[in-house]
C-alpha cells in the first residue's frame, strides 16, 4: 500500500507496508475513526518522527512507549509537545536532567523538533493512541512495525546511540547489535521512577561523547 512517509524511510521499510500486520493497523484505525473515536496524534503527524529525522540522518534513537493521550499534546515525536502546550511531568524531568548534566536552563517550550532535525529519532513504540486511554493501541500491530524500524537501524547503520529509559524501552535491547552501536540505559523519567536512576544518568553528555568518538557531530540539546 502507498503509505505517506518520508522518502528514505519509505525505501527502507517498503516490505513492512505490505505485510498483514500493517494492513491490520490501517483497518483498525479506520474502524475506530468510523465509530467516532478520537485518536492521537492527528493523521498527518503519525509519522512525524520519520519526517523530521530521515533514515540517513539518524544518529540517536530515543524510544518512548506511546503518544500522549490528552488533547493537543501528541505530535508524533516521543516525549515532545507542540509550542504553547505545558511540558508534561516526564518532559519536565528530562529538562531537570539536562540542567544537571550539561547546565542548560529548562526551556519554556516542550517542542523537541530541534533535536529530531539534528538526528535524534524520537520514536514511540506505538504510533497512535485513543484519547484518554494510555497504551490502547499497543496491541494493534505498531510494536511489530517499530521493532522493524529498530532492527533496520541496527542492521544498516553504525555508531547509533540508543537511549533506553525504563523497563519497556529496555525490552527492545535484544533488537540492537551492540557490536556496532551504543546502548545507554536508565530509569524512565516519569515522576514515579525518575529518582531511581534517571536523575544523574548524564545521558546527554554521554551521548555527545559517543557521537564524537564515532566521528559524528554532537547534538545541540538547547531548545
Amino acid at each position: 500500500m502507498d503509505v505517506q512517509i518520508e522518502t528514505s524511510w519509505k525505501t527502507v521499510l517498503q516490505q513492512e507496508f505490505s505485510k498483514p500486520y500493517f494492513l491490520q493497523i490501517v483497518t483498525h484505525l479506520k474502524t475506530e475513526r468510523s465509530t467516532g473515536a478520537t485518536i492521537y496524534p492527528a493523521g498527518s503527524k503519525i509519522f512525524n518522527a520519520f519526517e523530521q529525522t530521515p533514515f540517513h540522518k539518524v544518529k540517536v534513537v530515543l524510544l518512548g512507549q506511546d503518544p500522549y493521550h490528552g488533547p493537543n499534546q501528541a505530535m508524533g515525536l516521543s516525549f515532545s509537545v507542540p509550542e504553547g502546550v505545558p511540558p508534561p511531568p516526564s518532559l519536565l524531568n528530562i529538562f531537570k536532567e539536562l540542567k544537571s548534566d550539561i547546565g542548560l536552563e529548562p526551556p519554556t517550550s516542550g517542542n523537541l523538533t530541534h533535536w529530531a532535525q539534528q538526528g535524534v529519532l524520537l520514536l514511540n513504540a506505538a504510533l497512535t493512541v485513543r484519547a484518554n486511554e494510555p497504551a490502547s493501541h499497543s496491541k494493534i500491530g505498531w510494536m511489530q512495525f517499530t521493532d522493524a524500524v529498530i532492527h533496520k537501524i541496527s542492521e544498516e547503520k553504525n555508531g547509533i546511540v540508543f537511549l533506553l529509559w525504563g523497563r519497556f524501552a529496555q525490552e527492545k535491547q535484544v533488537l540492537i547489535d551492540e557490536t556496532k552501536h551504543y546502548v545507554l540505559k536508565a530509569a524512565h523519567p516519569s515522576p514515579f521512577s525518575a529518582d531511581k536512576g534517571f536523575f544523574g544518568c548524564k545521558h546527554f553528555s554521554r551521548t555527545n561523547e559517543l557521537l564524537i568518538k564515532s566521528g559524528a557531530d554532537p547534538i545541540d540539546w538547547k531548545l
